[in-house]
């Protein structure tokens, strides 16, 4: 993974340069990797971490990346953001990513002006820019860095050199907010986030670590890790148990197992690739 080394240093050598950085952290494994270069490369002092306290994703992820922060010892503070509230979200269309991350940044770039931080940074990788991500227009419309993107950086990379710079969540499962369990159409609402939330939680609390509840209406599609599918079955009936009372009327479990963005099966990719602004333009580095 001697390659994956060298990227890092891309990275840093991208954000030495930089007079202060604000960094969109969220706690996993990618923007903790990218927290730490910042940190690294530019000193505590003029590093800032913003982490959204969203309805969209359970508390408990927020309480996780205030962990983190102080363990890189990094600056931290939290934005409230309210993403049914944005005009066009809670119909969930498929660009609905491209509205949250508006949203966000806005907040975040603002933020940064506030405390005279000329650049904000998030953990985008090299992999997402073959999927279908509108949230990475968002980011290009405002000038938003990605330096693991930039150096091309994989997902097995940054874990392998989350673990060799000792980070405590490098194998840290993937998470998605909670509105990524809705298929698209299906108009969001605190009740079903609440409910997918329990429902994943106790799926958690029986020691399955990377799940996905996909809400069907009265419908609960498990996703687990192919491994796991068989502990799941063995565990029917207090799964179903549990299940009935947050309010689903059937359980399924999902034979093809765990999927990132499984419910974007069909679709189009038409994303496309997030680019570095060009030199003459607002926010380069």
């Amino acid at each position: 993974m001697e390659q994956a080394w060298e990227k890092y240093e891309q990275v840093l050598a991208g954000l030495r340069p930089l007079d202060r950085v604000a960094v969109a952290f969220s706690g996993g494994v990618d923007s903790t990797l990218l927290l730490k270069a910042a940190v690294m490369a530019l000193g505590a002092g003029r590093v800032l971490a913003v982490t959204a306290d969203s309805e969209t994703y359970p508390a408990r992820e927020r309480v996780a990346a205030e962990a983190v922060a102080l363990e890189i010892g990094a600056s931290q503070i939290l934005i409230q953001t309210e993403e049914l509230a944005i005009p066009g979200y809670a119909e969930n269309p498929v660009n609905r990513c491209y509205f949250c991350k508006q949203e966000l940044f806005t907040q975040l770039l603002a933020v940064a002006r506030e405390r005279g931080i000329s650049h904000v940074a998030f953990g985008a990788i090299a992999e997402d820019a073959g999927e279908f991500r509108p949230g990475l227009m968002a980011a290009r419309e405002q000038h938003i860095l990605a330096p693991l993107q930039t150096a091309q950086l994989l997902k097995r990379e940054v874990r392998y050199l989350a673990h060799g710079l000792g980070l405590s969540n490098w194998d840290k499962p993937s998470l998605a907010c909670l509105s990524s369990r809705i298929p698209y159409g299906h108009r969001i609402t605190p009740e079903i986030l609440t409910q997918v939330d329990q429902a994943e939680f106790f799926l958690l609390q029986l020691g399955f670590r990377q799940v996905r509840v996909r809400h069907h209406d009265d419908v609960a599609r498990i996703e687990v890790l192919p491994e796991d599918r068989a502990a799941v079955l063995d565990l029917t009936a207090l799964i179903t148990e549990k299940f009935t009372r947050l309010g689903y009327h059937h359980v399924a479990l999902d034979l093809n197992g765990y999927r990132a963005g499984s419910l974007n099966a069909g679709l189009p990719v038409t994303a496309g690739v997030w680019q570095s602004p060009p030199s003459d333009e607002p926010g380069d580095s």
